[in-house]
């Protein structure tokens, strides 16, 4: 059970039965499935997910974007500074022809200079601001007064950043001096250039920016989430479907199954769930079968045991022969008890006791085992030449069923044959009879437990499970039970098992000089030209 179902249920138990009880019941369970399935929370974290990728994008962005901001009008700054050193360099060099004075330095490069949007040239001599161009001062000196004294102090190049809540600038001071032979007043003086860029509104623009992205992805979130939700919905619908089959499954219900769609983790969940019914369905209808077959083949002998004892008062003088009817019933109820027993030991993973066996010699020890049950024409065809890994004992008792069934449905001047042979990886062992055959229509169905031909004698004693007991310890070998029958022709039942993988194909030897028979001729292929007998109880 989901813990929100245990959840609710604990709700509705602390609540009470009123119709505002149940109301809020409703509320509270429809809540908390809503926000705390699977189903919410893939759609939190998709979103979390994809809100941090595009915060963490448009921050990087952004920081990418001032930092570029900043290089490029610094670069400008000191492109203009350099300007200015090599109209000084000039001027020096050209002496005779200009003056050497700070003042018309300063005239000459502002009248040089075509100002750009939001830069600015501040021209200081002697702590005082000089000229400035364009010639209206940025509100820079206004807000921070003492960056004149600052930018007069400078003795080099000196570059800084400004950065506030309102503002962004960036400015590159350089000291500037003239030596000459000019009085003592004008050796004196002492100027600075400084190029100043506001980038104010480039940042505000930047910002704006941001915002309105910020503005698209949140909506666009939005209605991606939208989308997130319809396709988790329609993605984990087998899932909710799976709970619904799961929680509707009884013992007397398993028979709805999970549509497969896609072949994605879901399907693959889904098929594994549709198996996991059918091998359950499986286990319930055999559990009910077997309960049902083994009450009915145990009443009669039960019934004829209690008759046969409530009449023993007034017939006592029939006393040893009521003694041996009713051990001959229990004879046959231990019997029927442990043949039921080995059915469901066959499911165990430990019915078997492999080892290796070689097929020749364990065909030859039962063909001298059989020939001693009842006097009929017996025979060994053929007798394999492998190897193979088996139960010795189960494969015996699932021959000498074989072999006690052809007894039971012979005469005397019939003719029982058994053989081996290996053909393509696989090794088969048969018996086959001359008697009187099974119907096409029932050779299928004397596979299941207590159940007989129709057109055999039923004068023979026999609970219907030898066959099922066969079938049962050739699965258990991961191989099968193939019949081929005629009415009049008598049957040939072959026990097919896998030989290792790893085998080479082997031949078969011909006893011929026992038996005067010729090989098994008749196995051209895998299915030696008989249909193979299907578990058609799943």
């Amino acid at each position: 059970m989901f813990p929100h179902s245990r959840i609710c249920k604990q709700a509705m138990k602390a609540e009470s039965s009123s119709a505002g009880s149940k109301i809020t019941k409703s509320l509270w369970c429809g809540l908390h499935r809503a926000f705390s399935g699977i189903r919410p929370r893939i759609l939190v974290w998709y979103f979390l997910l994809t809100a941090s990728t595009a915060l963490v994008s448009i921050l990087v962005t952004r920081q990418m974007y001032c930092e570029q901001l900043g290089a490029r009008a610094e670069a400008s700054l000191v492109q203009e500074i350099e300007r200015f050193k090599l109209l000084a360099n000039e001027q020096t060099q050209n002496a005779t022809r200009s003056p050497r004075t700070i003042t018309a330095l300063f005239d000459r490069f502002l009248s040089s200079y075509v100002p750009t949007r939001n830069e600015y040239i501040i021209t200081l001599l002697n702590g005082q601001i000089y000229k400035s161009s364009p010639t209206l001062l940025p509100d820079l000196l206004k807000q921070h007064p003492s960056l004149i004294s600052e930018w007069t102090s400078t003795t080099q190049s000196r570059r800084r950043r400004i950065y506030t809540s309102k503002e962004r600038i960036i400015y590159v001071a350089e000291s500037v001096r003239i030596h000459s032979d000019a009085p003592a007043k004008t050796l004196s003086d002492r100027g600075t250039i400084i190029a100043v860029y506001d980038a104010t509104t480039d940042y505000q623009g930047g910002t704006r920016a941001i915002v309105l992205v910020i503005q698209v992805t949140l909506v666009f979130l939005v209605v991606f989430s939208l989308l997130a939700w319809v396709t988790a919905g329609r993605v984990l619908s087998p899932l909710r479907l799976l709970t619904k089959t799961a929680q509707s499954i009884t013992e007397s219900d398993m028979t709805q199954r999970i549509a497969v769609k896609g072949s994605d983790e879901i399907a693959e969940l889904t098929l594994t769930f549709n198996e996991m019914l059918d091998r359950l369905q499986f286990a319930f209808d055999s559990q009910q079968e077997f309960l049902k077959d083994a009450s009915h083949e145990l009443r009669t002998p039960i019934t004829v045991i209690q008759g046969h004892l409530e009449m023993l008062n007034y017939q006592p003088e029939r006393q040893q022969e009521t003694i041996a009817l009713v051990m001959d019933e229990l004879n046959r109820m231990t019997r029927l008890v442990n043949d039921l027993l080995l059915l469901a030991k066959a499911e165990r993973p430990d019915f078997l006791n492999l080892k290796p066996e070689e097929l020749d010699w364990l065909t030859e020890e039962l063909y001298l085992k059989a020939r001693s049950l009842a006097n009929r024409d017996w025979r060994l065809e053929s007798k394999g030449l492998s190897p193979v890994v088996v139960d010795r004992q189960r494969l015996t008792q699932a021959v000498m069923n074989l072999v006690q069934n052809a007894v039971r449905h012979t005469q005397d001047e019939d003719t029982i044959t058994l053989g081996s042979a290996v053909k393509e990886d696989y090794a088969y062992i048969w018996v086959r009879d001359t008697g009187e055959g099974i119907a096409p229509e029932d050779q299928e169905r004397i596979f299941e437990r207590f159940v007989r031909a129709t057109n055999r004698d039923q004068q023979f004693e026999g609970s219907g499970l030898g066959l099922s007991i066969v079938k049962a310890i050739a699965q258990a070998h991961t191989g099968w039970v193939e019949l081929r029958s005629r009415l009049g022709h008598g049957s040939t039942f072959t026990i097919v098992i896998p030989l290792i993988a790893s085998q080479d194909v082997a031949v078969h030897e011909s006893d011929s000089h026992r038996r005067g028979q010729s090989p098994h001729h008749r196995f051209s292929g895998n299915r030696v030209g008989s249909a193979r007998v299907h578990d058609h109880s799943r």
